[in-house]
């Protein structure tokens, strides 16, 4: 069954748009909060018209992990959701044609031998938790969309974690990437329950 997540920036959500940084590329139209919303095949039903953008993703499997790498992650990842993981971000990107010209071991020596991406990451686990959204064969105009979720005394770590990647042989290959950084809003959950 396939897993869609549509990120919808608009006027409603429990989530609160803190910020919107055009890392590289062009931003996205502005926002005050994020909903987001899962669904196993299709786009729910329910209107969009407030809706200032909306990206959807896949979550799906890591195309460049090995069995060991997985079973790290599994290990030390924590699960999204968590209640003192008041503070987020949403990291689209769309990586250049060369990246996706190159074969998928090329990729992997990229992303892993070379660019330490996973060992990067689990340096931070499990403060910080992730989803991938893959996107890229859905037609968007973004390749990934990354979830993370962290509490308020991570964010700095959560820094760290970003700058260490960018710093990466890997993202040579970034062509656009956006930082949405956002807060829980209790208040408005309750609303939208």
């Amino acid at each position: 069954m396939t897993n869609l997540a549509y990120f919808r920036g608009g006027c409603s959500g429990p989530w609160r748009i803190v910020s919107v940084e055009a890392v590289r590329g062009e931003t996205l139209p502005c926002a005050e909060r994020l909903e987001i919303v899962s669904c196993a095949v299709a786009e729910p039903a329910h209107p969009v018209e407030a809706s200032s953008w909306t990206l959807k993703g896949v979550a799906g499997h890591a195309r460049y992990a090995t069995r060991r790498e997985l079973d790290m992650l599994g290990a030390t990842q924590a699960p999204l959701g968590r209640g003192e993981a008041t503070c987020a971000a949403l990291i689209p990107i769309r990586k250049s044609q060369g990246w996706w010209t190159l074969a998928q071991d090329e990729r992997r020596i990229i992303f892993e031998e070379t660019s330490h991406h996973t060992a990067i990451g689990t340096a931070y686990l499990p403060a910080v938790a992730r989803r991938l959204h893959h996107c890229r064969d859905l037609g968007e105009p973004f390749d990934f969309l990354t979830w993370f979720e962290f509490a308020p005394e991570h964010a700095a770590a959560f820094d760290a974690l970003v700058a260490a990647l960018r710093a990466t042989p890997e993202w040579g290959y970034v062509e656009r990437e956006v930082d949405i950084r956002l807060a829980w809003d209790p208040a408005a959950s309750r609303q939208a329950a």
